[in-house]
């Protein structure tokens, strides 16, 4: 009988110490690599999605949820701004700023966000039209992908808006005209697959239309926008020409203290949430090591213990002509091997639990997450516990290895 047939007899003959200690296992490594899954996808959607941006102005309030309503969508807004106030902020002709676009927020279809702003955003997310064209009437609107594929439109299609970011029948708005999709965005892997892009005084009849506004033209500029003194929008996303210029550096301060709006700089207010969830994130980390620690103390003992049990069985193989090397990989391979099946079974835990958080964090904040992929750190998370279970392993094997057949068989 081979070895690795010998180490499997011998595990099945504990099979609650083997049911043991390959659940502990799994449960350490699979936490850690839910994690690695989890905080490698949430960072890859929050960097996709900065677009270079270094600034976003908009209404007081929390900075945080500002960057998080404006950027990523997943939040709701602080409030508007007027566009006499934040004129300055909307000039092209800047010396500072190289992009400035325009939000509108504050409506939805089918729970992906209508945003009022100029065709310059499909620049910010290197996305371009796959289907139809660019709005040139209120009312018409260009999807995402995301938003196609989901909601069922397409090129002609027609719908109407609610009021706010969820699904809710009693805040449709009823417009004398509906919205029409005339042009669908190729997927980016961006927020923009998830928006419902149109111009901004689309945003502002829809609110006045209960008081009879007039219809506007339609706004497909910043130069056009400006003249609307009077009117509001949400937020202005900013990119600037040097980002090491002091007056570029100074912008956001001199906003906050001189002015009724907020300056807010995404980089640092990302870096401050993940500080923030970065705590919990660790306290998990820390419980799956304990977790695994554990599962190497649990092998450890089972091994050392079955020594006692097995002893006769060791001398008779030494006996027979088993060598020590033998003995000594026998039980290392039986270390070895829990470890192995307790990998196996975390990873495959894990990828499952991803898959249904990923359901979840679609539903709720509409980026796209995939329990189907595998990254180079759970590579090194398997390999460090493939040698964990081997080192757990070392000690039962070492005295495996030095049965004393004469002292055993005559004992």
């Amino acid at each position: 009988m081979n070895n690795l047939m010998l180490t499997w007899k011998n595990l099945l003959h504990r099979p609650l110490n083997l049911l043991l200690n390959v659940l502990l296992f799994a449960l350490g490594v699979g936490l850690i690599s839910l994690l690695i899954q989890v905080n490698t996808q949430l960072k890859e959607q929050f960097d996709r999605n900065q677009a270079e941006i270094d600034m976003v102005i908009g209404a007081k309030g929390s900075p945080l949820q500002m960057i998080l309503c404006n950027m990523y969508h997943i939040d709701n807004p602080t409030g508007n701004i007027g566009v006499g106030e934040a004129k300055p902020f909307l000039n092209p002709k800047h010396p500072y700023l190289k992009t400035n676009i325009p939000l509108s927020l504050g409506d939805s279809y089918s729970q992906f966000r209508i945003v009022g702003t100029l065709p310059g955003i499909l620049d910010l997310y290197a996305a371009s039209i796959e289907t139809g064209e660019m709005w040139k009437d209120a009312f018409d609107v260009v999807i995402g992908k995301a938003v196609a594929e989901t909601a069922g439109l397409k090129v002609g299609s027609e719908f109407d808006s609610s009021h706010g970011f969820n699904d809710d029948d009693g805040m449709t708005h009823e417009h004398d005209t509906k919205f029409k999709v005339v042009g669908i965005l190729e997927a980016t892997g961006s927020v923009i697959d998830q928006l419902i892009l149109t111009s901004p005084n689309t945003i502002w009849e829809v609110h006045e239309h209960d008081h009879s506004a007039e219809k506007m033209d339609n706004i497909l500029t910043a130069e056009q926008l400006m003249q609307y003194e009077d009117k509001e929008i949400t937020s202005i996303l900013v990119q600037f020409k040097s980002r090491k210029s002091i007056p570029a550096l100074n912008m956001p301060r001199a906003i906050n203290s001189n002015t009724d709006m907020m300056a807010a700089s995404p980089v640092y207010e990302i870096n401050r949430l993940y500080s923030m969830i970065g705590i919990g994130v660790e306290t998990l980390r820390y419980l799956a090591l304990i977790l695994i620690i554990v599962s190497a103390l649990s092998i450890f003992i089972s091994l050392f213990n079955s020594l006692k049990e097995r002893k006769y069985e060791l001398a008779v193989m030494r006996v027979l002509g088993s060598g020590r090397t033998r003995l000594f990989s026998l039980i290392l391979m039986e270390g070895l091997l829990i470890a192995i099946i307790g990998t196996i079974l975390g990873l495959a835990i894990a990828h499952i639990g991803m898959y249904f958080v990923a359901n979840g964090m679609e539903g709720s904040y509409k980026y796209s997450f995939s329990g189907l992929r595998f990254f180079k750190e759970e590579a090194y998370l398997a390999l460090g516990a493939l040698a964990i279970g081997i080192l757990a392993a070392v000690i039962p094997a070492i005295k495996a290895a030095k049965t004393n057949i004469h002292e055993t068989l005559n004992g």
